[in-house]
């Protein structure tokens, strides 16, 4: 796994090399594929049976995994040049795309309805969503849980600043909840399903009804241009392991925990969730083009990421057969 500190120097020298406008891509012939994952999913199911290493054999594409504990370090390696491709939630490629990160949209997932939760202590005096205001709220800037806080605030009125805003990512966020150091927490599965189990912890609201659920499998750039081929095959093997997956739910349960270590019976709530569907992988669609541009909007009107951004200069599509 990438560390912050080795990834700054890299990620600098990206942003750099990227300060004209657009989107300038160099072409270079693939010879390895490094993949940047997150527990679980389609990745862990991919990872653990060896389906892209065969489908690329072919190639002589050697693949490579690098785990991250959420999204914006995954995207900044991937904006550097350090990773080829990975997934995450809907809000970290605005945060990239602000900062020159040299990558592509290339598909997109839809998400369970309620995969992301706000979680308060049982006996918290907060029983609404209005009672956030002044507490501490901790939700790790850039992910997809941050979009969920400002959904969640904005349904009873409030903004980010109504709330003492808490930067945490999952493994100092879970600690910091369990000793009562903040006051809710805006986390996303694996990791809200664990935490749920917990008799002291109680639901506060999730993204059903709040903000919807889309995540992207994103590329860095210059691999996508290069290598068109690699990207539609990677998307569509992905495919076939999360529709195989999805037929048989009760097999994957046991796998995706046998790779994770997460508990079976955490697995089981995770993936038969509302809307949940493991093999929701496809090309990008004009909807998906305009709920990202409007998130970009909403989210440099309320500046938080720097400059206004052009969603559509970083959304790629196969080429034409």
């Amino acid at each position: 796994m990438f560390t912050r500190r080795q990834l700054f120097p890299l990620f600098a020298g990206a942003a750099a090399a990227l300060s004209l406008p657009g989107l300038i891509c160099a072409q270079e012939p693939a010879k390895e594929l490094r993949i940047g994952w997150q527990k679980g999913g389609v990745f862990a199911l991919a990872k653990a049976n060896g389906a892209l290493e065969k489908r690329l054999a072919d190639r002589g594409i050697a693949v490579s995994w690098n785990e991250f504990s959420s999204g914006p370090p995954l995207l900044e390696a991937l904006g550097a040049n350090a990773l080829d491709f990975g997934s995450t939630g809907d809000i970290p490629p605005l945060f990239a795309q602000a900062a020159g990160g040299n990558l592509v949209y290339v598909a997109a997932s839809k998400g369970a309805l309620d995969g992301s939760a706000i979680l308060v202590k049982q006996d918290s005096p907060i029983k609404t969503l209005a009672d956030l205001k002044g507490k501490k709220l901790a939700f790790k800037r850039g992910s997809s849980a941050h979009n969920f806080a400002l959904g969640a605030l904005r349904s009873v009125g409030l903004s980010l600043g109504d709330v003492e805003a808490i930067d945490l990512g999952p493994p100092d966020a879970a600690p910091a909840f369990a000793n009562g150091q903040i006051d809710a927490w805006v986390i996303w599965d694996p990791y809200n399903a664990i935490t749920q189990q917990d008799k002291q912890t109680r639901v506060l609201a999730t993204t059903e009804g709040l903000v919807e659920s889309w995540g992207y499998y994103l590329a860095n750039c210059d691999y996508a241009k290069a290598n068109p081929q690699v990207i539609v095959d990677l998307i569509d093997e992905l495919g076939k392991v999360g529709a195989a997956a999805q037929a048989n739910l009760d097999d994957t349960v046991k796998q995706i925990s046998q790779i994770t270590g997460v508990p079976e019976p955490i697995q089981k709530i995770v993936l038969t969730r509302r809307g949940a569907d493991l093999g929701s992988i496809a090309t990008l669609t004009a909807d998906n083009l305009a709920y990202q541009q409007k998130l970009a909007d909403e989210f440099f009107e309320l500046k938080i990421v720097p400059k206004k951004l052009d969603i559509a200069s970083a959304f790629w599509y196969p080429p034409a057969a």
